[in-house]
């Protein structure tokens, strides 16, 4: 029976578990989108929503609570000027967990954790890293161009 059993062990001891939730909880404020298995999204979810949680109430003593449990200093910035004002009139469910499959080694369920309302920005980080990708690719064929003839006027002089 698992009366009374609340949260995931994860495997790990307590130090490590908690450095790992702490970690996790920071990408998500700091990346909107983190890609890991199921039970770990599932784990670090209460974390991330008492988090936005003091975001919204704003005062000192709850951006102190905050900087005492995430990592950077960004991260506390981001989560009180950018990610709890997004979720102003909501009370709750902040997060969204997508199933994606399994993981190659141990099969593993992995699983998207995401903060809901930031498709519009990872839709133009996306196009953004798309268009940069599009860029090199024309740069490399460019060179690669270039080289072509000389190469090809080399060979047959020699």
């Amino acid at each position: 029976m698992r009366h009374r059993n609340a949260g995931y062990k994860l495997g790990r001891n307590t130090s490590h578990r908690r450095a790992l939730l702490r970690n996790l909880v920071t990408s998500i404020i700091l990346e909107d989108r983190v890609e890991t298995t199921v039970a770990k999204a599932k784990a670090v979810r209460p974390h991330v929503e008492k988090l936005i949680t003091l975001g919204k109430k704003g005062d000192l003593h709850s951006r102190r609570q905050a900087l005492s449990f995430l990592q950077t200093r960004d991260a506390v910035t981001r989560l009180f000027d950018t990610v709890a004002p997004r979720y102003g009139d909501r009370n709750g469910g902040y997060l969204r967990i997508v199933r994606r499959g399994f993981q190659r080694g141990d099969g593993a369920e992995k699983a998207f954790i995401e903060l809901l309302g930031a498709e519009q920005l990872l839709d133009e980080k996306r196009q953004k890293r798309a268009e940069v990708r599009a860029k090199r690719r024309e740069e490399i064929q460019k060179a690669m161009a270039e080289q072509q003839p000389a190469g090809e006027g080399g060979e047959e002089k020699a």
